[in-house]
């Protein structure tokens, strides 16, 4: 009996990165799955994600790339032997996208947009018969009875088989609201509190400040402070003013870390070094030099002391403290950020938490709920911006498809 001939039903449950990799798999070896999300189109999260370029994955080796899931690398470890950075590139010039890496080493198709991509994935899926069904939105499970609100009212499905892949709880508006913990914790699965990932922190700006500089980046500065465990983190980056505090890449890199110190107490200082190619004798030094008749701003603004940094002095520095060119360069070399809070998960890019991996197999499968696969952001990791996430949702894809894979060829055997 061929492939495609067999009689198993199989659905995917959400239709992002993790679902339609999963499909993907699947498709390409004769099945005909059925990809059921609450939304009226597919990939949107995908897509959102793309709009200040398309950030596939990263040009790590192995070991350091895996590090970036913390406490969760073992869990990845099988996904990303499966389908990791070089897959990824490798997956996105099978549509014709070419990759390059950037400074940063973070990977991106030429062209930098997910929506050209996400056609010709979604025209090669099509192709092989997989089937969408979209504004389903899953609202329970009980035995082998899945019900999905739908603009025509309740509808039940039974399958053969389930991969769940119902994403996180950040950015709601684009589907991933986090509803499914409710149907899974009736079912007495452990799920770990839904937490922000790759968020923001608020801060006490003077209006002023926020006025004249939201939106404004901090470039080459190094942030430096120490985990909960004492370790110390020091990285060099940039990170942008926002109207509500601070946001970017060297915050998202260590939002995981910022988060935990937050929770146990509140506010946290951080630091700056905001010119860590220069020493603080060197400031000093230059900071002593005569000023004649230049107003303190254009005599800053030859050294390069100018803009949004110049500003950030003001925040914390009297004016008569301004004039003392060795507290204005240890300020310089050790400027405290103070942190009030974190944004809500709403607001974030993802989502740290979930469904907890002791529920699952080395398939991805529930241990109590034979051939129900869960995949993706809604279990129990996370990772930083950078390729990571969206690397390691599409390697768990593939992972539960292949997995589901052996359980069938096994059954018909």
């Amino acid at each position: 009996m061929s492939l495609d001939s067999l009689p198993y039903k199989i659905a995917i449950i959400g239709a992002g990165p993790a679902g339609l990799m999963a499909a993907e798999v699947l498709s390409n070896t004769g099945y005909t799955p059925m990809v059921f999300d609450a939304k009226p189109s597919v990939g949107r999260k995908f897509l959102q994600a793309g709009r200040g370029g398309l950030n596939l994955t990263h040009a790590e080796d192995s070991i350091p790339f895996s590090s970036h899931y913390f406490e969760a690398e073992d869990y990845l470890k099988p996904a990303l032997e499966l389908f990791n950075a070089n897959e990824m590139r490798l997956w996105a010039e099978s549509f014709g996208f070419e990759t390059y890496v950037g400074s940063s080493g973070k990977v991106y198709p030429l062209d930098k947009k997910a929506a050209p991509l996400l056609r010709a994935w979604l025209h090669q899926l099509k192709a092989n018969k997989t089937e969408f069904k979209m504004k389903h939105q899953l609202v329970s499970w009980s035995k082998d009875i899945w019900r999905f609100q739908t603009p025509d009212g309740l509808k039940e499905y039974s399958f053969d088989a389930v991969i769940l892949a119902l994403g996180g709880a950040s950015w709601p508006q684009l589907g991933s609201t986090g509803a499914w913990t409710k149907i899974l914790q009736e079912k007495a699965l452990s799920i770990t509190p839904l937490k922000p990932a790759n968020m923001g922190f608020n801060m006490t700006f003077t209006k002023i400040f926020k006025e004249k500089f939201s939106g404004t980046p901090l470039k080459n500065v190094e942030l430096s402070f120490r985990d909960i465990n004492g370790n110390l983190h020091s990285k060099l980056g940039e990170l942008l003013v926002s109207e509500y505090g601070v946001e970017g890449s060297l915050i998202y890199t260590h939002s995981k870390y910022l988060r935990e110190l937050i929770e146990r107490k509140s506010p946290l200082t951080v630091y700056l070094d905001l010119f860590p190619h220069r020493s603080e004798s060197k400031l000093k030094e230059q900071l002593s030099a005569p000023r004649g008749k230049q107003s303190l701003s254009a005599f800053w603004k030859r050294i390069g002391l100018d803009g949004v940094k110049a500003s950030l002095l003001r925040e914390v520095l009297t004016k008569e403290m301004l004039s003392e060119p060795e507290l204005v360069a240890k300020r310089l070399k050790k400027f405290p950020l103070t942190l009030d809070s974190h944004r809500p998960l709403q607001e974030a890019i993802s989502t740290a938490g979930g469904l907890a991996f002791e529920n699952l197999d080395e398939h991805l499968m529930l241990k109590d709920f034979p051939r129900v696969f869960c995949v993706g952001e809604m279990l129990d990791w996370e990772a930083p911006t950078g390729g990571y996430l969206l690397t390691g949702v599409m390697a768990q894809g593939k992972q539960a498809a292949e997995g589901l894979l052996k359980l069938l060829k096994e059954h018909s055997e």
